[in-house]
């Protein structure tokens, strides 16, 4: 199967980049620019940039994937099962899902907008612990986080 680089970060006044296979060589034309690569070295190429491309983020109890499709995946540190995961279709979901919340919220209460079991606590727990949500841990049995007045 031919595999040829496909993900660049280019600016608006840049031309489309374009990849050609030539035998065992990837020639890449960028910005007027050609690099010709290996096959492998091409491979190698898209894999880092799919990788650096999709970002993982780790916390005390929870991680979150940023996937390239644009899904913001919440996992139970060190789960390996997706009963420890909630996918949501993007980072902004789960923004509105946390803007609807009372000010101070337990488990119960992610129980209201559709999550279920442990995925309660974990996505509560990844609310307390991303610096982007104001949430602070107000209590662990049970779980209950505090948004601050001024937030």
């Amino acid at each position: 199967m031919t595999r040829l680089v496909e993900k660049f970060a280019g600016s608006t006044e840049s031309q489309d980049p374009n990849a050609t296979r030539r035998g065992d060589t990837v020639s890449l034309d960028v910005d007027g620019r050609r690099l010709v690569l290996s096959v492998d070295d091409a491979n190698k190429l898209q894999q880092e940039l799919e990788d650096a491309l999709t970002a993982t983020a780790e916390f005390m109890h929870t991680t979150a994937e940023h996937r390239r499709d644009g899904k913001y995946v919440v996992e139970r540190r060190g789960a390996d099962s997706a009963g420890n995961r909630k996918v949501f279709d993007s980072f902004e979901e789960l923004r509105r899902l946390a803007d609807r919340l009372p000010r101070t919220v337990g488990a119960d209460d992610l129980t209201r907008v559709g999550l279920t079991g442990g995925r309660r606590h974990m996505v509560l727990w990844h609310l307390i612990e991303h610096p982007e949500f104001p949430f602070e841990l107000d209590g662990r049995q049970p779980l209950t986080a505090t948004r601050p007045s001024d937030a």
